[in-house]
């Protein structure tokens, strides 16, 4: 790789380190293509990155930053990187699904926001429930509140024509 290729790859990867909310390590060592052709298709269903760099030139790259620190330890072997926006919790429940399917593919580390979380905590962020699943409950709070009033209101609608269909009817006897 010639220094031009490293002056871009550097500034790809602080292009993605900016505009991502979440940033993942993972290990691949061990991985076969087929598996890493997966995981990418999986990602990218997703609209989430995943990219393989050199770890000397993600380092360089954060420290031009000036962020992201302690992934500084865990840059050694074979890294993958894995960038997500606001939808990170979907990143971490595919690093676990497909680590747990291939027996491989550990998460290492991540930065959710600013905040950096150790690389067994990953049971603990796939766990948490995605955007989709918090805007769905919410609609189905706001919902469920309206669904009962117009089931009331139907019900009472009901009975009042039944009360005056039995007035007109006792009327025409």
């Amino acid at each position: 790789m010639n220094k031009t290729e490293k002056v871009e790859s550097i500034s790809q990867i602080k292009e993605l380190v900016e505009k991502s909310d979440a940033i993942f390590l993972v290990d691949y060592h061990g991985v076969n293509v087929a598996d890493i052709n997966e995981i990418r298709r999986s990602f990218l269903k997703e609209g989430i990155t995943y990219k393989v760099f050199k770890n000397t030139l993600f380092k360089k790259a954060l420290e031009d930053l000036g962020s992201h620190e302690k992934f500084n330890d865990l840059l050694v072997g074979m890294t993958g990187f894995v960038f997500a926006g606001e939808n990170y919790v979907t990143a971490a429940k595919i690093i676990k699904k497909q680590g747990e399917a291939i027996k491989k593919f550990p998460l290492k580390g991540c930065y959710l926001e600013s905040e950096f979380i150790e690389g067994d905590k990953l049971d603990m962020i796939a766990s948490m429930p995605t955007k989709s699943e918090i805007m769905a409950g919410i609609v189905r709070g706001v919902a469920g509140p309206a669904t009962g009033i117009v089931g009331t209101l139907n019900a009472v609608m009901r009975d009042l024509v039944s009360v005056v269909d039995e007035i007109s009817k006792k009327k025409a006897a």
